[in-house]
């Protein structure tokens, strides 16, 4: 499985998971993460299709992946762009305005929305699976046809412009904003998904650059269309020729910047007395990769470190009570991007212990490995949490959306977790000997003291 670290407030490990072993499947696909065969189909115009068949009686979700995210905001000074579409989509099109939307969404018993992160924006809706053609036709219109006046444009800007101001209101994002500005140079992970502020400032001056990036990026080749439930890829396949069969692909590829080796630590603090002191080391690490061990070998040491079930955890938390919190993830991204450790402390004082602490931990592993059978545990434990945490198709879809995004394939889900019975004590000390180094390290703090006082 792969473990995601969501950076809230202050965020533990959360296991997105996958279906259950189910009664279905050939004894192939059975010893595969999913039990379950992808269908794939590429059309004419480069769109994928896939459709997993899966027992859920009347009931299907209907999920679009757009590979598009912050990372593709590579000019200067329109950031946000990839977000701000997650809202503009559902302004509604000619055939389809926003009220008629709603109402052909409620007649197939459907909830619409979207998301979006650093490589890619989803659109997703489940509902009766009798009424898949009419997904069909309200997405694949909005998809090609979309339509909006500068006037709604500039409405829905000042919409993001007031989500971000909300989100800001939170010391927490403050300093997560202020982190990715530090710990990046030149890649596009250098802001966040809502865009560096003043670029949201100007978002309402910036009319024809929105249908610039939607000419660009809303393509048939940037996206996957996700069928999963209780439907057949013949009727999927039928479908998503007859809606999508005539969208044009487009030729449009962002050339994003590669960020330059770090070679000393960062530091970056925000001074605030108001919550309680917080600690985040920050370390660069990989790209998600389903044929290198890096990234589920991270996953497992991680786990192994700072999940609530830790010695670290269990010392730093319950027995010396020193920290309210303390866990650690690596982000899944297309490029190299950052594995966090985050503590909240008590006491500020307690900043640099816990600090030492954790970096005693890292160091342990470096020289004594970790022992054969908690290794063997932890990979049973991510994978079949994983493996047991998904049983209806809006989460086997999200699932393999995640995975669709990192690498345009939805078997990178089974590819990974092919991987996670092959690591070894050797490929854990190997990694956190390549990424957990000083040199890669940005330290976060908060405290209600000017400086975060941490070396």
């Amino acid at each position: 499985m792969k473990v995601l670290l969501q950076f809230l407030i202050i965020s533990s490990l959360i296991f997105t998971g996958m279906i259950t072993f189910a009664k279905r499947g050939s004894n192939t696909d059975e010893k595969k993460i999913l039990p379950y065969p992808i269908n794939q189909t590429k059309l004419d115009n480069w769109l994928n299709v896939v459709t997993v068949s899966f027992d859920s009686p009347g009931l299907a979700a209907f999920y679009i992946v757009v590979r598009v995210g912050s990372r593709n905001e590579v000019e200067k000074g329109v950031t946000g762009f990839a977000h701000f579409f997650e809202h503009m989509m559902f302004r509604g099109t000619d055939k389809y305005p926003r009220e008629e939307y709603n109402k052909v969404l409620k007649s197939v018993g459907a909830g619409a929305n979207a998301n979006t992160s650093n490589d890619r924006t989803v659109y997703h809706m489940t509902g009766n699976a009798e009424e898949l053609e009419k997904m069909f036709a309200l997405e694949s219109d909005r998809f090609k046809n979309l339509n909006y006046s500068e006037h709604d444009f500039k409405v829905e800007a000042g919409a993001v412009k007031g989500e971000y101001t909300k989100n800001y209101a939170s010391p927490y994002s403050q300093i997560y904003e202020a982190l990715l500005n530090t710990a990046f140079e030149k890649h596009t992970y250098k802001h966040t998904t809502m865009g560096f502020f003043e670029d949201i400032v100007d978002m309402p001056n910036q009319f024809e650059y929105s249908k610039e990036f939607f000419n660009r990026y809303y393509r048939p080749e940037y996206s996957t269309v996700i069928v999963v439930g209780d439907v057949t890829p013949e009727k999927v396949n039928k479908l998503a020729e007859k809606y999508f069969g005539d969208w044009k692909h487009g030729d449009y590829v962002s050339e994003v910047p590669a960020e330059p080796l770090q070679t000393e630590t960062k530091k970056v603090h925000l001074q605030n007395g108001n919550i309680p002191p917080y600690l985040s080391l920050n370390f660069k690490g990989t790209a998600f990769n389903d044929a290198q061990i890096d990234m589920p070998a991270i996953d497992i040491l991680n786990t192994i470190l700072f999940s609530e079930s830790s010695e670290l955890f269990k010392k730093l938390v319950i027995d010396e009570q020193k920290a309210r919190f303390i866990g650690g993830g690596a982000f899944d991204s297309r490029d190299p991007n950052l594995i966090s450790i985050q503590a909240s402390l008590y006491k500020k004082e307690d900043m640099q212990y816990i600090k030492d602490e954790i970096m005693k931990a890292v160091e342990n592993v470096k020289t004594r490995g970790v022992d054969e059978n908690l290794l063997s545990e932890t990979k049973s434990h991510l994978k079949y949490s994983f493996a047991m945490g998904i049983d209806n198709p809006s989460t086997i879809a999200n699932s393999l959306s995640h995975y669709i995004a990192l690498t345009g394939d939805p078997e990178s889900i089974n590819k990974l977790y092919d991987l996670y019975d092959k690591i070894t004590v050797d490929d854990i000390m190997k990694v956190v000997k390549k990424y957990y180094v000083s040199t890669g390290l940005t330290i976060a703090t908060i405290s209600q003291d000017a400086e975060g006082g941490v070396n």
